[in-house]
């Protein structure tokens, strides 16, 4: 076998630790000189030894030197760039002709002429989700639309979406609420919230925030300028529910300011969250970050296991609706710049410095435990 088109040793040291992480993204191939394959870094087989391993710009340059195309992961097919959106329109289509259940991986190969494999990861690299996924989103969307038809019945909506038994609409109704409580807007859901200020800032504006909270947990925490605001926000992503304001939430919410401004870990309360599958993973995730340290989008990326879902990541946490309990803020940029933040880059490095230092950032301590600003309803 020839060694002439190989990758120079220099740079095998980097192109071995994609390979572990399984970054499927990695725009290389490796070939095993114990078994003759090469393959993607994303293939799912064993792992092989590094003295065993070498390493190729593409398929054409590994064929050369001897090797043959792995049959799981296929390295010799190129990569559509239209892949996952041929398989989206396939997803659609699916859910058109109103037939239930998921659409195989299999039977994806079988119409657009890849292996699943292929349609896996380019799926997942474009969306950061399955295609499974992505089809029980498209249905539940659909199913929330069938519902806001007054003339249709819910057990016509749960047909026309697809749905193979009613049990499974109402296990997968979105926002976590009753068919009956979509068709009316989530009229008559009951949510409490509170408002105080809290000064997560370096100048001299006093900011403030609000959280809620559903029967099933705090479904909302966010920071702003102004109180009204702040509550604006909130009515508008809850638009036909009844909001309350809450002194027992008011006194929660202080705790949860104080220990953000002294560096502690937020209180442990029963969350509502509401979001897709990957976006749930990624929440859940960062919960897992302890305090005073940050991950990298990309880290995170690797940790969950799909390492080329870096922006599929970072629009997870940009969505995040529940500050601090799911601390977004501890996610930062490869180069350990702070990046964006849904509240301000000013509120996230006071964060960090208060996590890090383990003592309050600003000393108007008055703030975190000040009493409760009133807002119009």
């Amino acid at each position: 076998m020839t060694t002439r088109t190989a990758i120079p040793s220099a740079a095998e040291e980097r192109l071995w630790q994609q390979l572990l992480h399984r970054d499927a993204s990695a725009p290389f191939v490796y070939a095993v000189c114990t078994t003759g394959v090469f393959c993607r870094p994303g293939c799912a087989s064993r792992l092989p030894l590094r003295k065993n391993v070498r390493f190729f710009p593409d398929s054409a340059a590994a064929s050369v030197a001897g090797f043959r195309p792995c049959q799981r992961c296929r390295p010799d097919e190129p990569v559509a760039p239209n892949l996952a959106e041929q398989v989206c329109r396939l997803l659609q289509q699916h859910l058109d002709s109103g037939a239930s259940g998921s659409l195989p991986l299999a039977r994806l190969a079988q119409l657009t002429g890849r292996s699943p494999f292929a349609i896996q990861r380019a799926f997942q690299s474009a969306l950061g989700v399955s295609p499974a996924q992505y089809l029980a989103r498209l249905r539940t969307e659909r199913f929330a639309s069938e519902l806001s038809h007054p003339d249709q019945s819910i057990t016509d909506a749960i047909h026309a979406s697809g749905y193979s038994s009613s049990s499974r609409a109402y296990s997968c109704s979105p926002l976590g609420l009753t068919p009956s409580s979509l068709r009316k807007g989530a009229f008559g859901e009951r949510i409490e919230y509170a408002i105080e200020p809290c000064n997560l800032r370096q100048d001299s504006v006093t900011g403030h925030a609000l959280s809620a909270r559903t029967a099933r947990g705090l479904c909302w925490l966010a920071f702003g300028d102004s109180p009204q605001l702040l509550f604006d926000d909130l009515r508008a992503r809850f638009h036909a529910a009844t909001l309350l304001p809450s002194k027992a939430l008011g006194k929660i919410l202080r705790q949860i300011i104080a220990n953000a401004q002294a560096g502690r870990p937020t209180p442990d309360l029963p969350l509502d969250l509401r979001g897709t599958a990957f976006q749930l993973r990624v929440w859940n995730a960062l919960r897992q970050i302890p305090v005073g340290q940050t991950r990298s989008y990309s880290q995170l990326a690797r940790e969950l296991g799909q390492p080329s879902a870096t922006r599929a990541v970072a629009r997870a946490c940009a969505t995040n609706s529940v500050a601090l309990a799911v601390p977004c803020h501890r996610v930062v940029a490869s180069s350990g710049a702070l990046s964006g933040y849904r509240w301000g880059i000013e509120r996230k490095r006071a964060l960090l410095e208060a996590e890090q230092a383990g003592k309050p950032h600003h000393a108007a301590t008055e703030n975190a435990v000040g009493k409760g600003c009133k807002t119009r309803t």
